[in-house]
C-alpha cells in the first residue's frame, strides 16, 4: 500500500509541471493582452471625455464593427458563449481572429460612448490565446478543455485584479450547480499568473473602499436576504431584456450593421437629450460615488437601459462591469430602507447582480472579500447565494449548461437558450385536453 502511494505521489510530479508550465505561459501572455487592452480602454475613455461630441458618432462606429464582423467575424460572433460550447462540446480551435477583433470593437464602443464593460473581451481573448496554446503544444480534446477553463479564468482575473475569483469563474460558469476540479489548478496558476503579469505591466486596478462593515446581526442578515432578493430579480432582468432585445433586433433588422447603427443612434440620443454621459462607457465613477455619496435612486435603471441597448443591437464589450454598476448604485438606493450602511450594500449589489445575471456565487463571493476584505464575507455570501437563487434559470451566458437545477426539475446538460422551448412544451402539455 505504500509502494502504491509513493508510485501516485511520484507520478504526479511531472503532472503538476506541466500543468504549471503551461498555465503560466497561458497567464503571461492572457496577463500582457489584458494590460494591452485596459490601457487601451483608459486612452479611449479619456478620449472620450475631452471630446464630449464623440457619443454622436456612435451609430456610424457601429454599423462599421458591424460591417467588419459580418465579413470576416462571424465565426467568432458567439464570443464568451463559444468558448462555454467548446469546452462542453470541443470540435474545433478558436479562430485566431477571435482576440484582435473584440479587443479592437470593444475599444471603438468605449471610444464613442457605448454602454459596455471589459469582462468579455478579457475572456475572449484569454480564450483564443488558450487554444493557441492547444495548436502549438498539440494537446488532446481533454487537455484543450482544461486549458480553455484556465483561459477564462486568467482573463477574468487580469482584468479585474482578482485573482482567486477568476479562478473560480473560470471553473463556475460553464454550469449552473457544479464546479469542474479537474481544471482547478489550470484556473488557479493561471488566473495568479495573468494577475502578476498585468501589474506588472503597470496596470493599476480601481479600488472601492468601505470604511466600516458591521458585525453580523440578525437585523443585517436579514438585511443581506432582502437585498439578494432584490440583486437576483434585477440581475434576471438585465438578462432576459438584454437577450430579448436582442431578438427583436435580429428579426426587424435583417441586416446585420443597421443594428449596431439604430442601437448606437438610440444611445447617443438619449444620452445627449437627457445630458447623462455617466451612463455612457464603464461608468466607473458612478461607482466609486455609490459608495461615499447618496446617489438618485434612479442611476441604476439608467444604466440598465442603456447597457442592454447597447449590448443587444451589437456592441462588443461585457456585461460585468454594468452590472457592478447597476448592482452599487441600486444598493446605494437600497441604504434608504434596510438596516446596513450605504457602502455595504454598494458593495453587497456590486458583487450580488452580477452573481445573479452569471450564476457565479461562489466567484462573487470571493471577489467580494478580495476587493473590500474578508470582513464582509458573510454578508455577500448571502447576498449573493440569494441572488443566484432569485434569478431562477436564466443569466447572461445562455451557452451555461444546467447541472443541478436550482428549484425546478429541468433536465441535465441542457443549454439556458433550451429551457424557454422546455417551458412552452410543458405548458402546452398541461393545458392539452384530457381525452376521454
Amino acid at each position: 500500500m505504500k509502494r502504491l502511494k509513493s508510485v501516485e505521489q511520484l507520478a504526479m510530479i511531472p503532472y503538476v509541471g506541466r500543468w504549471l508550465l503551461l498555465s503560466c505561459v497561458l497567464g503571461a501572455l492572457a496577463g500582457s493582452a489584458s494590460a494591452l487592452f485596459l490601457y487601451l480602454l483608459d486612452r479611449a475613455t479619456d478620449t472620450r471625455i475631452i471630446h464630449p461630441w464623440l457619443p454622436w458618432l456612435l451609430p456610424v462606429a457601429g454599423f462599421a464593427t458591424g460591417w467588419v464582423y459580418l465579413r470576416v467575424g462571424q465565426t467568432v460572433e458567439g464570443g464568451n458563449n463559444l468558448l462555454i460550447d467548446e469546452i462542453h462540446d470541443p470540435r474545433k480551435i478558436v479562430p485566431k481572429r477571435m482576440a484582435p477583433l473584440v479587443l479592437i470593437a470593444t475599444v471603438i464602443t468605449h471610444l464613442f460612448g457605448g454602454s459596455a464593460g471589459r469582462e468579455g473581451t478579457a475572456v475572449q481573448m484569454g480564450g483564443a490565446l488558450a487554444d493557441r496554446i492547444t495548436h502549438v503544444f498539440g494537446l488532446d480534446r481533454d487537455d484543450r478543455r482544461i486549458l480553455l477553463m484556465g483561459g477564462i479564468a486568467a482573463g477574468f482575473s487580469s482584468v479585474f485584479g482578482t485573482p482567486l475569483a477568476g479562478a473560480i469563474f473560470g471553473l463556475e460558469v460553464l454550469a449552473i450547480g457544479r464546479l469542474r476540479y479537474d481544471a482547478l489548478l489550470v484556473c488557479l496558476a493561471s488566473s495568479v499568473a495573468a494577475d502578476e503579469v498585468c501589474r506588472l505591466w503597470g496596470i493599476r486596478h480601481t479600488v472601492y473602499a468601505i470604511a466600516f462593515i458591521p458585525p453580523v446581526t440578525a437585523l443585517g442578515l436579514g438585511s443581506a436576504v432582502l437585498a439578494g432578493m432584490a440583486f437576483g430579480v434585477v440581475g434576471m432582468l438585465f438578462a432576459d431584456s438584454t437577450h430579448a432585445l436582442s431578438a427583436l433586433a435580429k428579426r426587424k433588422l435583417t441586416y446585420a450593421p443597421l443594428r449596431p447603427f439604430v442601437g448606437g443612434l438610440i444611445v447617443a440620443v438619449a444620452a445627449m437629450a437627457l445630458n447623462v454621459p455617466q451612463f455612457l462607457g464603464l461608468g466607473i465613477p458612478t461607482i466609486e460615488s455609490a459608495f461615499r455619496d447618496n446617489l438618485p435612486v434612479y442611476d441604476f435603471a439608467g444604466k440598465f437601459a442603456f447597457t442592454v441597448v447597447t449590448l443587444a443591437s451589437g456592441f462588443k464589450g461585457g456585461e460585468v462591469t454594468p452590472l457592478f454598476y447597476i448592482g452599487a448604485t441600486l444598493g446605494n438606493a437600497l441604504g434608504h430602507i434596510l438596516a446596513l450602511p450605504v457602502p455595504v450594500l454598494a458593495g453587497l449589489g456590486f458583487v450580488a447582480v452580477f452573481a445573479g445575471a452569471a450564476n457565479t456565487p461562489i466567484a462573487s463571493t470571493i471577489m467580494a472579500m478580495e476587493l473590500f476584505g474578508t470582513h464582509i464575507g458573510v454578508y455577500a455570501a448571502i447576498a449573493c447565494v440569494v441572488s443566484y437563487l432569485f434569478s431562477g434559470h436564466t443569466g447572461i451566458y445562455r451557452a451555461q449548461r444546467i447541472g443541478q437545477s436550482k428549484h425546478l426539475f429541468l433536465p441535465e446538460g441542457i443549454r439556458l437558450s433550451e429551457i424557454p422551448a422546455i417551458r412552452r412544451a410543458r405548458r402546452k402539455t398541461t393545458a392539452a385536453p384530457v381525452q376521454s
